[in-house]
């Protein structure tokens, strides 16, 4: 067992070492380009940021002219394998209704974190993570081919007063989690933003004294705007100016379409509509594709938005 664990320490320190020189940011930051297709997945972190809209905001002020659309595929506690998607089934139902997700949206650029669950379950499970990231990867490409990828590692944990947990441990395994995918975004030809460190590394231990989060995992609304800031520059992007009034409002369209998009790719009676017991309310599944339009003309309120929040940034 000793020496299990020192030659595990070995590949922790030798990966340490090597992602030290690939995590600064790549100076010429990420080309996005007019008319990108952007899909967000992941787990929690990325799934809870509809509930916002920071990150398409400042996204789409920082691209000026160019246009994108966004579509939040994340979902809460999921993980590479698709464990939370899967509903009844195995994993690989999970995986498959992201397949069906991914071929409707046919992205052109995705953007990837995951990796919160290793904090706690520890890095003995990392071999099969990597490999489980590399075949999801693998379906992002399949279902859309010339993909850009984008990956992040999960942020750090913040210590809370009791009862919330000591997270001075699970920091440490994600440390090192950060560490081994800056060299797995490096053999998949993604764009790697450090967000582990740029929202403070491994933090001391100790109360965390200004928590960005609500219990120690969830951002709180200010702290989305801390973490979108924090990528926005690691994309090599500069926000905007604009009046505050003008942003707000194309913050709100964005959670509006968001919703949305939600309530399309995910209704509330999917079991009902698609599933097993579709024999009940099966016939109201022609009603899902109703919201297409819907979210096209969200989409169109969006852009109108943002070019108006533009120019109140130009106004003397």
């Amino acid at each position: 067992m000793n020496r299990t664990a020192a030659c595990l320490a070995l590949v922790f320190l030798s990966l340490h070492t090597r992602a030290q020189e690939t995590t600064a940011p790549d100076p010429k930051g990420f080309e996005f380009k007019d008319g990108d297709r952007v899909v967000l997945l992941g787990s929690t972190i990325i799934e809870r940021d509809q509930r916002y809209g920071h990150l398409e905001t400042a996204l789409a002020l920082a691209l000026g002219d160019k246009t994108i659309s966004v579509r939040n595929l994340a979902w809460s506690g999921d993980t590479v394998f698709g464990d939370a998607r899967s509903y009844f089934g195995p994993p690989s139902e999970g995986l498959q209704r992201l397949a069906a997700h991914l071929d409707l949206l046919k992205p052109t650029v995705v953007l990837v974190c995951y990796g919160t669950d290793l904090a706690h379950d520890g890095l003995k499970t990392l071999p099969a993570f990597l490999t489980g990231y590399r075949a999801l990867l693998d379906e992002v490409r399949e279902k859309a081919p010339g993909v850009r990828l984008i990956l992040m590692p999960p942020v750090p944990l913040e210590t809370l007063p009791a009862p919330l947990p000591d997270q001075t441990a699970a920091n440490k395994n994600l440390a090192l989690l950060r560490d081994a995918l800056a060299k797995f975004a490096k053999t998949q030809n993604a764009f790697f933003i450090d967000t582990f460190e740029a929202m403070g590394g491994t933090p001391r231990s100790g109360i965390t004294e200004r928590p960005l989060t609500e219990n120690g995992v969830h951002y709180t609304e200010a702290g989305y705007r801390v973490l979108v800031g924090k990528i926005v520059a690691a994309l090599g992007l500069k926000m905007t100016a604009t009046a505050p009034a003008a942003a707000e409002e194309l913050r709100r369209a964005v959670v509006a379409k968001d919703t949305l998009f939600f309530n399309r790719w995910r209704p509330q009676n999917e079991t009902y509509l698609f599933g097993f017991r579709k024999h009940e309310q099966g016939q109201n599944a022609k009603e899902i594709p109703m919201f297409d339009p819907l979210i096209e003309a969200a989409d169109k309120r969006v852009q109108e938005l943002k070019v108006a929040a533009l120019a109140s940034g130009k106004q003397p």
